[in-house]
């Protein structure tokens, strides 16, 4: 049986928001609360009812779907919904980027409270949430998958079920060292670019169509060279998900020094412009007297 009732926790956040509105343009009763109400209000106009606390938002949900910036904003969220509803029976759809300890600490929280957990990272930004073109990074039991799958239709162009609740974590992890990596890689390419004299387009163009092309390397260029740093996905949070990489890989004892070094270069550009998109990393090394606009 598909569930009908959506509680999201973070509804007006940067994913969030976009993630509400296409599930309650869907047709589910989506219940959402932000910590910043005013965020989440315009879902209202899609037919959410917006509410002031988490413990509102989850009263008689089918599926709690929790969407913050960190694992400690998802279980201070759960907890606060607790002290107030009890929640056993119904699905922890956690789609937030936490980590493998944070969403272990989930784990442990909803085995307290008897929640069926379902670990559900996406791959996609902004304008890919907006669309419902994420990419679903599944992990929990296989007796969800059909009744999930409605929910997943809404928010996605495709779901992957990758085994047990953790697995979509990891590979999340995973994805987004190639991520960190692609973005950081172009902001220091296109630097030296500029260091050496050289208008950066030429770089994109050498490489466009060919086998060492990506789109999103196009994308995130585009933005650099135009100094574009309007945030599809802000610096701090970039930041936060290189902290998350290199402690996983610390955690199981890989020695992964680019990863170390970029967590450390993105966490010194996210010191001075957290809220910019995370191709303002090329800030940092951008040559001396380089112009932002």
């Amino acid at each position: 049986m598909t569930p009908d009732t959506i509680a999201v926790l973070g509804a007006g956040g940067t994913m969030g928001f976009p993630m509400a509105r296409n599930l309650a343009r869907a047709g589910f009763d989506v219940r959402g609360w932000n910590r910043s109400r005013e965020k989440a209000e315009p879902l209202a106009d899609d037919g959410a009812e917006i509410v002031d606390s988490p413990g509102e938002a989850v009263a008689g949900a089918d599926v709690i779907l929790t969407m913050l910036a960190d694992a400690d904003a998802v279980i201070e969220a759960m907890q606060a919904a607790m002290e107030r509803e009890p929640m056993d029976r119904a699905i922890w759809l956690q789609m937030s980027t936490i980590g493998e300890e944070g969403t272990e600490r989930c784990l442990d929280l909803a085995r307290g409270c008897r929640l069926t957990f379902v670990d559900a990272p996406v791959l996609g930004t902004r304008q890919p949430a907006e669309q419902g073109q994420l990419v679903i990074l599944a992990s929990g039991p296989t007796e969800l998958r059909e009744p999930l799958a409605p929910i997943f239709d809404a928010l996605g162009q495709r779901t992957m079920w990758v085994g047990e609740a953790g697995a979509g974590s990891r590979l999340k992890l995973a994805t987004n060292s190639w991520i960190l990596a692609v973005v950081e890689g172009a902001a220091e390419t296109l630097a030296l670019a500029e260091g050496l004299g050289l208008d950066p387009q030429l770089v994109l163009d050498a490489v466009s169509g060919g086998s060492l092309d990506l789109p999103y390397l196009q994308m995130k260029g585009r933005a650099i060279i135009e100094r574009n740093f309007e945030p599809s996905f802000r610096l701090a949070l970039a930041a936060k998900d290189a902290a998350l990489v290199d402690e996983a890989a610390r955690r199981h004892d890989l020695d992964l020094p680019l990863l170390h070094t970029i967590r450390e270069r993105l966490e010194q550009g996210a010191e001075r412009h957290p809220d910019e998109d995370m191709a303002a990393t090329y800030l940092t090394s951008a040559p001396a007297g380089a112009s932002r606009t």
